[in-house]
């Protein structure tokens, strides 16, 4: 191995012109404790159950275990540090710069494989994630009805008028947009967030000094997860509304998370998770900076 330390912040971000590929591929998925699956092999190893996540900001993978450690040339490997949600230091893992991912219809090759060694992600239930490999070269859309990726590349056609329109901004390589939220009633606030599909809750709220909302009454304090840089701890408690566009969320469980903890994100006054995403068909268009939204099946069940 390689004794090289390098810095992976998850921003290999830069200006880009959107190049899409040709062709329209599918990739199926499933839901798992309500994040996307996507069945991933890496240099023909056996199928992996990646978190297809909006926050994975260049190509690759980030994976929470070794199970291919069988698969890759451990002569090319080189240490590197990654920086994540969480109270501790950036986590320690190794890369490799050649790796074969196979996705649906999709075969990609030279991507980086990062590979945790961190005590934090040994218990993760699934077994790493993956996002700019799609979401940086297609237009993507998610049938969550059908389980089902779209990949569009440049013959896109915009869907028709029954899809909701949200403008989104990139910002290091992650979708923000703007909403409006009601945490307590009668208290309406417009407010910046981004999409997270590797979270499972449906929505995050941070606290910092110039938070825009008032905290509800009834918060119980709670362990609210753990992040590749140790374990978050804030409050759950309840949103009365969250306005995406014309659509209208209502109850939604709320974690409220120190800023500085939870995420690295500047400007964001909270996260969207899957909890909430998945209750639409969505097409996250980059290079128009789009999201579309179309009620599923799932958006008028309740929250849990």
């Amino acid at each position: 191995m390689k004794l090289i330390l390098t810095i992976i912040t998850f921003i290999f971000t830069f200006n880009f012109c959107y190049s899409l590929k040709a062709e329209k591929l599918y990739v199926p998925f499933h839901l798992k404790r309500n994040v996307v699956i996507v069945p991933t092999r890496i240099n023909g190893s056996s199928p992996l159950d990646l978190i297809l996540d909006t926050g994975m900001t260049f190509d690759g993978v980030y994976l929470f275990n070794d199970k291919i450690s069988k698969d890759i040339d451990k002569s090319k490997l080189i240490q590197v540090k990654v920086p994540g949600a969480g109270s501790s230091e950036p986590s320690t893992a190794l890369m490799i710069e050649d790796g074969a991912l196979s996705i649906g219809d999709v075969t990609i090759d030279s991507q980086r494989v990062i590979i945790s060694t961190s005590q934090y992600t040994r218990g993760f239930s699934s077994d790493g994630v993956i996002g700019w490999n799609l979401f940086g070269h297609y237009i993507v859309g998610i049938d969550y009805d059908k389980e089902m990726i779209t990949l569009y590349g440049d013959d896109f056609v915009a869907p028709d008028t029954g899809w909701q329109i949200i403008p989104i901004t990139l910002k290091k390589n992650i979708p923000f947009l703007e909403a409006i939220i009601e945490v307590v009633k009668g208290e309406t606030t417009e407010a910046i967030f981004y999409v997270d599909l590797a979270s499972d809750k449906a929505l995050e709220l941070l606290l910092k000094p110039d938070q825009k909302y008032t905290l509800p009454d009834s918060l119980r304090t709670s362990y609210l997860g753990t992040g590749l840089s140790g374990d978050i701890h804030g409050y759950y408690g309840e949103s009365n509304h969250l306005w995406l566009g014309n659509y209208m969320l209502n109850n939604l469980p709320t974690a409220f998370a120190p800023a500085e903890v939870r995420s690295k994100q500047e400007g964001a006054d909270g996260i969207i998770g899957d909890d909430c995403i998945r209750r639409f068909n969505v097409i996250f268009d980059y290079p128009h900076n789009r999201l579309y939204l179309k009620a599923n099946k799932y958006f008028s069940t309740a929250f849990k």
